[in-house]
């Protein structure tokens, strides 16, 4: 007897449309929008585009999607197109709608998952421009392991004003500014209308840069491709490339889960800590390592931050921005100074068939002596990474801390307690905080929000008025790639669910301490016990809808957020 083909089996994607009869509705369909006989003999190629005009960082993937058609039919293969969401965080930050942004990630992997196998895909191009655009590509095609590639839609270009590069967190930490006196109305509103000059992810090495950067690390993307800048045309011929490269792929059957390993997934953590990442990579990259089922940890980032420096002058607490970082040589030079160190798995498999070592072979293994963008491997930033991740009685499962920037990143001061981000700005606003404080945000968890919502808003504002270094502040909630200060994050177990954040009292001693990688509510036992004996759960704040589901299907953050 013969053996079914399953689904799964890049086999029955073929047979299913190609093979009897009784598949005929199948092609007739498809001869619907333009199908030749010829034409159901090719890989059937699912290009999924982020593309939309709800924000710059998406707004100029459009031509990309249309290069990447007319590149993967010249490479042999039929492209089907079809859209992805995407949540504008810079627009929604600091409101209700940002409860949606986590959220996104989610519901991006499960359109992308949900298009391809329905319709029997060979393969899958992903291109995306926003924070949860990469993560949610990346959490679907693990989750399928067909053969796939990652197009990044490219970075923004700086704004200028009085000879300064602006980006969207210059917009943010001026509001702080302003408020505290400290800068015009004239110039408050230049910022404003200079920040953004066009298409592009926000600029610094924040969340989307960090995560295609990532990417390119993991051996998913090209060489290069994570650090273009969006209006540039060697994006277009990048995405070209992309289209023969995954179509090749599909010949050869070079799939996800050959590429995306335990020690792939080092080199792109190593790549993260030199460039001086977003917090968020560790969400994020937890999640996608369970997609690929792949034993990886909150533990394993800490062992990988005390192999790996930053090297790299990037914003949001450096100088640079990912166009200049391009110019410095990108992400392969990064790679190959960590190769040359013994830091990178140089076996590991890319998405064209060659190793890691085999893609760089060209490259330096210094970077430029005319740039100071990428420090040399005797001159780093930090000698260790700057994700430390931290535990104690606040937070047994683990939290983040991005502690670049810090003179001393170690407080113990007062708590004070805010159940809400709105409530927090307002006292921030009203000068209600001031140096010395332990700012404890909570219930803005995965379930506590929903949605773990980003705090730039109030870290910039602390910025702005000048308590970036002398204000702690730790949250079950989220930060942005654009924040640094004396900040930790990602607090589990969370709020919600009974965590420790939840017994914190305003004026309670809490220590942050990442030094130690210590993060402690100051209190004795007996009395904690007393307050845990009392506490409940509030009410949920949704319990319908998309927000809904959400609170009751996520996990904790300390095991990426995920869904499934």
């Amino acid at each position: 007897m013969t053996t079914p083909l399953k689904p799964a089996d890049p086999k029955y994607r073929s047979f299913a449309i190609t093979q009897g009869n009784e598949r005929a509705p199948n092609r007739s369909m498809l001869r619907g929008i333009g199908y030749k006989d010829e034409d159901f003999k090719k890989p059937f190629v699912g290009l999924a585009s982020g593309h939309s005009t709800l924000n710059p960082c998406n707004a100029g993937i459009r031509p990309l999607a249309d290069a990447a058609d007319i590149a993967i039919r010249a490479a042999g293969g039929m492209p089907q197109m079809f859209g992805t969401i995407t949540v504008t965080d810079g627009i929604s930050m600091g409101t209700e709608g940002m409860k949606y942004s986590l959220v996104s990630r989610e519901v991006i992997a499960d359109s992308i998952e949900t298009a391809c196998q329905s319709q029997f895909m060979d393969g899958v191009m992903t291109i995306g421009g926003c924070d949860k655009n990469m993560p949610g590509a990346m959490i679907g095609i693990c989750r399928m392991n067909i053969p796939a590639i990652f197009v990044y839609g490219g970075t923004i270009k700086p704004g200028q004003y009085k000879g300064q590069d602006l980006q969207v967190v210059s917009v943010f930490e001026a509001v702080g500014a302003f408020n505290a006196g400290k800068m015009s109305e004239e110039d408050f509103g230049c910022i404003e209308r200079c920040a953004i000059p066009g298409v592009g992810a926000c600029g610094g090495m924040y969340t989307a840069n960090t995560m295609s950067s990532a990417f390119e690390a993991l051996g998913m993307s090209l060489p290069f491709s994570s650090t273009m800048a969006a209006e540039d045309y060697e994006k277009i011929e990048s995405t070209e490339e992309s289209a023969r490269v995954l179509v090749n792929a599909i010949k050869n059957n070079i799939r996800p889960r050959d590429i995306v390993t335990r020690k792939s997934l080092e080199n792109a953590v190593a790549v993260i800590m030199a460039v001086g990442g977003s917090t968020n990579a560790v969400l994020h990259f937890l999640a996608i390592a369970h997609a690929a089922d792949v034993e990886w940890t909150i533990d394993d980032f800490e062992r990988m931050r005390r192999k790996v420096g930053v090297f790299c002058d990037l914003k949001p607490s450096g100088k640079y921005v990912a166009v200049d970082l391009h110019k410095a040589g990108g992400i392969p030079q990064v790679m190959k100074m960590l190769l040359h160190a013994g830091l990178l798995h140089g076996d590991c498999m890319t998405i064209t068939g060659k190793t890691i070592a085999e893609t760089l072979k060209d490259i330096p293994d210094s970077p430029r002596a005319d740039q100071d963008v990428i420090r040399p491997y005797n001159n780093p930033m930090y000698k260790e990474g700057h994700l430390a991740i931290l535990k104690g009685n606040l937070a047994t499962e683990g939290c983040v801390a991005k502690i670049t920037g810090l003179k001393n990143p170690v407080i113990t001061g007062p708590a004070r307690v805010f159940d809400s981000e709105p409530e927090l700005m307002d006292a921030i606003m009203h000068d209600k905080i001031t140096h010395g404080d332990v700012v404890v945000l909570r219930y803005e968890g995965p379930k506590g929000g929903p949605g773990m919502r980003e705090m730039l808003a109030p870290t910039s504002a602390l910025i702005g008025k000048g308590m970036g270094e002398t204000v702690g502040l730790i949250t079950d909630g989220r930060f942005s790639g654009g924040t640094w200060g004396m900040v930790v994050g990602h607090v589990a177990p969370e709020a919600y669910v009974g965590g420790m954040i939840a017994l914190v009292h305003e004026g309670d001693s809490v220590t942050i301490d990442a030094k130690q990688l210590l993060i402690q509510l100051n209190v004795d036992a007996a009395e904690i016990e007393k307050r845990r004996a009392v506490w409940k759960a509030p009410a949920p704040r949704y319990t319908r809808g998309v927000l809904g589901k959400y609170f009751k299907l996520v996990g904790t953050a300390s095991k990426g957020a995920v869904t499934d």
